[in-house]
């Protein structure tokens, strides 16, 4: 299973679409690895630079509708790539999140006024989340706050992330 605990990436905006979490010049790559310096590159946000704010991060924080447009496995590959195991949104798109899921990587939704309330209290400050998979809770630190916040997620998802993903499951399984 992979770690879902670590620092947080915020990225204030809805519709990031998979062209902009992996452009698609890059997805001639023949390995996963190849993919990783290319993150977030063609994602344009006041203050953002891809190649200084992804490095460290494991865990997005962001609005509505992430990984929209495209259907490719790539988008998960690339965060998984850079340590990022764990998306936090509103909502995201259907095949976008199963990807996730697939990969053993946790697509989370919160609503919207959980996610106002994350991004009020610990956007621009360097916080940290802990994930508790026993008791379904996220804790949140930084800048002097704590936030304890219950997620759900289906069982299915859930022995999907256990195991590391669909391969590994399929392989203990059948």
């Amino acid at each position: 299973m992979k770690n879902f605990n670590g620092k947080i990436l915020f990225l204030d905006r809805s519709d990031i679409n998979t062209d902009e979490i992996i452009p698609a010049k890059y997805l001639t790559e023949l390995t996963k690895a190849a993919l990783k310096p290319y993150c977030l590159e063609d994602l344009s946000l006041p203050g953002f630079d891809p190649k200084q704010d992804v490095a460290g991060k494991s865990v997005i924080v962001t609005r509505a509708n992430f990984g929209c447009g495209s259907s490719r496995e790539h988008a998960p590959w690339v965060l998984e790539c850079n340590g990022i195991n764990l998306v936090i949104a509103e909502n995201f798109a259907r095949i976008f999140r199963q990807n996730m899921f697939n990969c053993g990587l946790m697509a989370i939704s919160l609503d919207k006024a959980a996610i106002d309330g994350l991004f009020a209290d610990f956007a621009g400050v360097e916080a940290e989340l802990t994930t508790n998979l026993d008791e379904m809770t996220f804790t949140v630190t930084g800048g002097g706050k704590t936030s304890v916040l219950p997620f759900t997620a289906g069982p299915f998802d859930l022995e999907l992330v256990k195991a590391g993903g669909w391969v590994s499951y399929a392989d203990r399984k059948y």
